[in-house]
């Protein structure tokens, strides 16, 4: 930059002089034009110190890159050969803003995401999920590694294998889920394909739904404290602080309930990002809870 500066300046210089002394003779225009040269040197260096005093971030070093699989590697001794590289996949960041990498296995708590079915259906029309006489309620959305803060997630390029997926029928309300949800979140746990798919059924089903949510065919309005009181009832090991309700139709309609637990499978408390995004999203006094059809 403060190279080009120069040759700018200069040539400016002795164009201008060029111009005005077109007819005077050489000996005379180099007396002129050294002294003009020299201003301009010193005006382009004084121009890019002060370009640099305004972004120091232009004299700072790049930070390093964040390595993805393709530039990533550990060194893997062979018993018998010399060290081989191997590729270590590593996860990619997503658009959503609390998305972290992370490595797998690393993470504090599970979020267990039960969709409320005819929630998804009042503006979808999935054959699968939401044909009339199903009557789904709950419905299992994911089982989620979290931080304390954030959640990973796409942590390893594994794809979910067809023979692993046929053994956990009717585990989620739609086919594609399995492959989106192992990708997105169970390639974070840490456990096989066989593994987070049993954990994630074994998790779903450790939790008692309340009567009043059982296919209930009219729909009814109810507080957050109510929902959770409810749940609590049914499962007297729950805390407030490890339900967490999602709505829809700005605080209108009641949407999900994401249910937190240990790595172990008991329950615990939610982070606090995920219990402020819960109350931001069930604002209201109440909302309706969809009946099942």
């Amino acid at each position: 930059m403060k190279k080009n500066l120069r040759f700018f300046f200069t040539v400016l210089a002795l164009a201008f002089l060029l111009l005005v002394n077109a007819c005077a003779p050489l000996e005379e225009f180099l007396n002129q034009a050294m002294p003009v040269i020299e201003e301009a040197v010193i005006a382009a260096e004084q121009t890019q110190t002060a370009l640099d005093q305004d972004n120091p971030s232009q004299n700072t070093l790049p930070q390093e890159a964040t390595p993805t699989v393709e530039d990533e590697a550990t060194i893997t001794p062979q018993s018998g050969q010399s060290k081989k590289l191997t590729a270590t996949p590593k996860p990619k960041r997503t658009a959503t803003p609390t998305a972290q990498s992370a490595d797998q296995g690393d993470f504090d708590y599970y979020v267990l995401a039960l969709s409320w079915a005819p929630d998804f259906c009042a503006s979808n029309n999935d054959p699968q999920q939401c044909a009339i006489g199903r009557r789904l309620g709950f419905v299992l959305h994911g089982l989620w590694p979290q931080y304390r803060s954030g959640y990973p997630s796409y942590c390893s390029s594994q794809k979910l294998p067809a023979q692993v997926k046929e053994q956990f029928p009717n585990l989620y309300p739609n086919d594609k889920l399995y492959a989106h949800e192992w990708e997105k979140h169970g390639t974070c746990s840490g456990l096989s394909p066989q593994e987070y798919l049993a954990l994630s059924k074994q998790i779903k089903e450790s939790v008692e739904v309340p009567a009043a949510y059982q296919r209930p065919a009219e729909p009814f309005r109810v507080t957050t404290v109510q929902l959770k009181a409810a749940f609590i009832e049914a499962n007297p090991d729950f805390s407030t602080d490890g339900l967490a309700p999602s709505c829809s139709g700005s605080g209108r309609f009641f949407s999900e309930l994401l249910v937190c637990f240990a790595k172990d499978g008991s329950p615990t408390s939610c982070g606090a990002d995920v219990q402020k995004s819960s109350q931001r999203s069930c604002a209201q006094k109440d909302y309706l809870v969809r009946s099942t059809r």
